[in-house]
């Protein structure tokens, strides 16, 4: 390590640095020959914060010998990644709290369902590289694995894998053994709070028919004064604080990360979020934090939702923030309780009567799938995020319509394959199931299916439409 590496390092041990007193020998070697190599990179570090404070190439990019990315370059040894663990020498605070986050833990998805679809569903073993020999799935490279993160292969000689780089999924498993990629949002090399504070930064993952975030907020007021009040923003601003630097919108940073007049900026994005709303069920976070091992399993939703209504106080009054929340809950206990916990214990009750056990194998999987993954998220997160469209015609809509036209349908013709079947095991697993499937429909929120509508809400529904037509039918 150089010995203007040493200084920075040593300077903070006593506290924060701002950076060398001027810029070092080894990164104007550095930028000096990339000027002409890249000439795009250096200009991008040129109007960095980073450059103003001396902090260029070779501060970020100089390596120990021993690390596994580590080469020689020009007589220095460098790597051509920057780590969290790297960032974290003059950011440490920021390291530790993203360090905590969902965010950096997004490549767990590795081994998970959803890279089943990836890698044996929608893809195979046809990537082969010396860092995977055995092949790897180049729809989860190219896919997956950009949003979430691969995990870095690093070669001889300090080359990375072409199949995990390049890589700057937010989860990115590093050869140093830190988890993330800070460029994931800071995009490199210019690293400015503008483009992390826009929505379409958090676009590049948050979208797409399961989780549409980005078109969700494009939808909502929100977006809509944001982007017709861009130039209000102030953006750029070092301090950025809702209601006293802008107060045109909120952006995505906004509402998870960014200042307010009471509480400091976060690179935890789950400490302000009361509801977990990826999995089949919502759930409250500090229980999905506890199932990842994570410090947030401390943090009560109750004491998260206060952070958050903080941030809309800036704005809103408080009828108005305590308002929306009733209706968030409501609607996630609408899903909760009238799909989603049926449909899972529905589902789980066809497993011992499907011929073939393989995930995605038969339609029932795919169907329930899209109804807690795509449809019941849509919902979820529309509604969070006050998006009418997404909540009702994008979500709720197509949660029922799969719900009733193809997951009921496709669990009767199971419970009649399975009475048919010679197999008592089957034949009672095929009872238990109808048992199951004749309480749930059977229940107030699903006998109309049946025809069984409770007379008093027939009625009451034949009123609200003559009324309806009295009052529009002139």
């Amino acid at each position: 390590m150089s010995a203007s590496v040493i200084a920075l390092c040593a300077a903070m041990a006593l506290g924060q640095v701002f950076g060398p007193r001027e810029m070092s020998e080894e990164t104007k070697a550095c930028a000096q020959c990339h000027k002409q190599e890249n000439p795009g990179l250096v200009q991008q570090w040129g109007r960095s914060q980073h450059y103003r404070a001396n902090i260029g190439c070779f501060e970020c990019h100089g390596a120990n010998k021993d690390e596994p990315d580590a080469f020689t370059h020009y007589g220095q040894t460098i790597s051509v990644l920057v780590t969290p663990k790297d960032c974290s020498r003059c950011h440490a605070k920021e390291t530790e709290e993203f360090s905590a986050s969902h965010h950096s833990k997004a490549a767990r998805i590795l081994g998970s369902l959803d890279n089943v679809l990836a890698d044996v569903v929608e893809g195979n073993r046809g990537m082969v590289t010396a860092g995977h020999p055995e092949g790897v799935a180049a729809s989860a490279v190219s896919g997956c694995w950009q949003c979430h993160g691969s995990e870095i292969k690093a070669l001889p000689g300090g080359r990375l894998d072409p199949a995990t780089y390049p890589n700057t999924g937010i989860g990115r498993i590093n050869p140093d053994g830190s988890e993330g990629a800070c460029n994931a949002c800071h995009l490199r090399h210019e690293f400015t709070v503008a483009q992390a504070r826009h929505p379409d930064t958090c676009g590049k993952c948050h979208l797409g028919p399961d989780h549409p975030q980005k078109e969700i907020y494009e939808e909502s007021k929100h977006g809509i004064s944001f982007f017709s009040k861009i130039n209000e923003m102030n953006l750029g601003n070092a301090k950025w604080v809702a209601g006293e630097d802008y107060w045109a919108a909120p952006t995505c940073a906004t509402c998870h990360m960014s200042a307010t007049k009471t509480a400091p900026v976060t690179h935890d994005i789950g400490m302000r979020i009361s509801w977990n709303n990826r999995p089949e069920i919502s759930i409250r976070p500090e229980i999905a934090d506890a199932k990842m091992g994570l410090p947030g399993k401390d943090v009560p939703w109750n004491v998260r939702r206060e952070a958050m209504q903080d941030v809309c106080l800036a704005c809103h009054e408080t009828q108005w923030v305590d308002n929306f929340y009733t209706q968030y809950d409501e609607l996630i206990e609408l899903y909760n309780t009238k799909f989603a916990k049926p449909a899972q214990e529905i589902y789980q009750l066809t497993m011992p009567l499907q011929d073939i056990t393989a995930a995605f194998a038969n339609k029932l999987d795919w169907t329930y799938y899209e109804l807690w993954h795509h449809e019941g998220r849509r919902a979820r997160h529309g509604a969070s995020m006050m998006a009418p469209d997404y909540t009702h015609w994008h979500g709720t809509y197509e949660v029922a319509k799969n719900f009733y036209s193809e997951f009921i349908p496709a669990v009767q013709e199971i419970v009649e394959r399975g009475l048919a079947s010679s197999d008592p095991a089957k034949v009672e697993a095929a009872k238990q199931l109808r048992a199951k499937l004749d309480e749930v429909l059977n229940s107030d929120d699903h006998k109309w299916y049946l025809g069984k509508m409770d007379p008093s809400e027939a009625e009451r529904r034949r009123r609200a439409q003559e009324e309806f037509k009295a009052r529009y039918g002139k």
